[in-house]
Formats: structure tokens, sequence, C-alpha cells
């Protein structure tokens, strides 16, 4: 089994930058992708960034390309989302999600098993 807690959301204003962390505990090696998603009130949860834990390719949905950076510290078993310009459609509550999707099926939840408990993040 796999625990993921994340850190790091909050409230600021648009145009303002936020880092979250997802550190993960237990079988670690028993994923080979972390994923960033976000959901939105009334809207469905989407994925945000993914990046594979062996070789660290990344993906990014089209709305975050060029201000949102996944990042990996596998030493310390920690993903990062850097999230810089952000904005108010933005605000959503964000969650970690690690499992073993192919590249083709990133951004499909069913695909990731774990998921952290979400941070919340506001933009303004």
């Amino acid at each position: 089994h796999v625990q993921l807690v994340e850190s790091g959301g909050g409230s600021v204003q648009a145009g303002g930058s936020l880092r979250l962390s997802c550190a993960a505990s237990g079988h670690t090696y028993n994923y080979i992708f972390m994923g960033w998603f976000r959901q939105a009130p009334g809207k469905e949860r989407e994925g945000v960034a993914a990046i594979s834990t062996d070789g660290g390719s990344t993906y990014y949905a089209d709305s975050v390309k060029g201000r949102f950076t996944i990042s990996q510290d596998n030493a310390k078993n920690t993903v990062y989302l850097q999230m810089n310009s952000l904005k108010p459609e933005d605000t959503a509550m964000y969650y970690c999600a690690a499992g073993w999707p192919n590249s083709a099926r990133v951004w499909t939840p069913t695909d990731y098993p774990y998921w952290g408990q979400g941070t919340q993040v506001t933009v303004s």
C-alpha cells in the first residue's frame, strides 16, 4: 500500500505562485507514475501534470503548460508541483495520485489507485 500526503496549498492573488508537495510512503516501488489532478466545485476531476518515476518524463495539460512544473526528488519520495502565473480558473482542490497508467492514459483517474487527501488552492 502507498500513502500520499499533499501540502502547500493556500490562497494567492492572480499572477502569484504556489508550490505543492506530495510525500509518498509505504510501498513506493509499487507505482511508475505520479500525477497531480484537480477538481473544482461542480466539475470533473482533471489531470494537470504527471511524471514517470523511472525516467522523469513529464506531461502537462494544455491549460497549465508553461506555467506549472512537476518535479520529483526520488531520495525523498516526494513530487512537487510548482505553479506560477496562477489564474482564478486554477482554483480547485488539488490531489496527488500514484499508479501505473501507460503514457496514453496519464489523465485517467481510474488508473491511479493511490490518492492523497487533497490540498485547496484558491486564486483571487
